[in-house]
């Protein structure tokens, strides 16, 4: 089934909101209506699988691991409907354009990332991303300090809090990383 018109969907979210899971939830639900669904993800993303998108809750999609974003665009097959790219904020700042691209020749281009790096800043591409999609639906983890709401990514270094100048990319799960709420999400400079 061919969509009338491109789109692009962000899922954004601080680490453990749920952005993986919602993003393999409607890539079910693509696949149900019998849409032609291709997923990518940065290969320097090898936390759990290296030809899967894996959630922290374990659920899982098959996806081609990719260098860089001009490689979505030389693996796309014919009939391709939809295109999942998750891990966003891991591309080069093309990844924008492929996106536009994509939803340009009437594909429905579905994207999840971090909105905000361990510091509270914008990253990557995933700002601009967000200002060109159709949709932008973002997720909160639970503060593991408080149980309030999260949208912050506390990076923790040793149990402690990791400083401001430390290295932005540093990819893991929950030994490094805990949501936070504003309140209780704290960098150091």
């Amino acid at each position: 089934m061919k969509h009338h018109t491109g789109s692009i969907e962000v899922i954004c979210g601080s680490m453990f909101s749920g952005k993986t899971d919602e993003l393999i939830r409607r890539l079910v639900r693509a696949t149900i209506a019998k849409q032609k669904v291709q997923v990518f993800k940065p290969a320097i993303d090898v936390r759990y699988a290296i030809e899967k998108v894996t959630s922290h809750a374990g659920a899982n999609y098959s996806a081609i691991p990719v260098e860089n974003a001009a490689n979505i665009l030389e693996r796309i097959e014919e009939g391709t409907t939809v295109v999942a790219i998750d891990e966003a904020q891991f591309f080069d700042p093309e990844v924008v354009d492929v996106a536009q691209e994509l939803a340009s020749h009437s594909i429905r281009v579905i994207v999840a990332g971090l909105d905000m790096d361990f510091r509270g800043e914008p990253f990557g591409p995933m700002p601009i991303l967000m200002s060109k999609a159709e949709k932008v639906d973002k997720l909160h983890a639970i503060c593991m300090t408080c149980g309030n709401e999260a949208s912050r990514t506390q990076r923790l270094v040793n149990g402690k809090p990791a400083r401001f100048d430390d290295p932005v990319v540093i990819v893991g799960a929950s030994e490094l990383y805990e949501a936070r709420c504003r309140e209780h999400h704290d960098v150091p400079r």
